[in-house]
C-alpha cells in the first residue's frame, strides 16, 4: 500500500505541522499544494493513500472560479479514476451537524477539526480512512 498523502491546505502553519507529524509518526510522504489542476494531475498520477482536504482554501481557482474544498472533493469522487482514494476533510469553521454535512455532500471518507493540536489525533484519523 502507498504510503503518500496529498495535503491540501492553504495555512503555512498548518501544512508544517501536518506534514512533520505525518512524516515522523506515521511514515508517510506528503506532498503538498492548493493548485486545482495539479491536485488532479497528482490523484490520477501519485499513487495516493489519501488526500487530506482543508475545506476553506483561499487561494484555489479552478478554471476561473474560486473554489473550495468542498467543489474539489466532489471532483475526486465524481471521476471513477479518483474515487478511491479516501478523502478527509479537515476544517476550522467545525459547528454542529458540519461533519455530517459535508461527509454526504463530498462522499469523503473523513471529517477531523481543527486546529489539531494532538498529533495522535491526526494520525488515528488519517490511519481510519486508510483502506487495508
Amino acid at each position: 500500500m502507498s504510503k503518500r498523502i496529498l495535503l491540501v491546505e492553504d495555512n503555512p502553519i498548518n501544512v508544517k505541522f501536518i506534514q512533520t507529524v505525518l512524516v515522523k509518526k506515521g511514515g508517510f510522504e506528503v506532498l503538498v499544494s492548493e493548485d486545482v489542476p495539479e491536485i488532479l494531475r497528482l490523484a490520477l498520477e501519485a499513487d495516493l493513500a489519501a488526500v487530506i482536504m482543508d475545506v476553506s482554501l483561499s487561494g484555489s481557482t479552478y478554471e476561473g472560479k474560486k473554489v473550495d474544498g468542498i467543489f474539489i472533493t466532489k471532483m475526486l469522487k465524481a471521476d471513477a479514476r479518483t474515487r478511491d482514494i479516501p478523502v478527509l476533510l479537515a476544517t476550522a469553521h467545525a459547528m454542529f451537524g458540519d461533519r455530517e454535512n459535508y461527509l454526504a455532500a463530498t462522499g469523503a471518507e473523513g471529517y477531523l477539526a481543527k486546529p489539531i493540536h494532538d498529533p495522535a489525533v491526526l494520525i488515528d484519523a488519517v490511519n481510519a480512512i486508510l483502506r487495508p
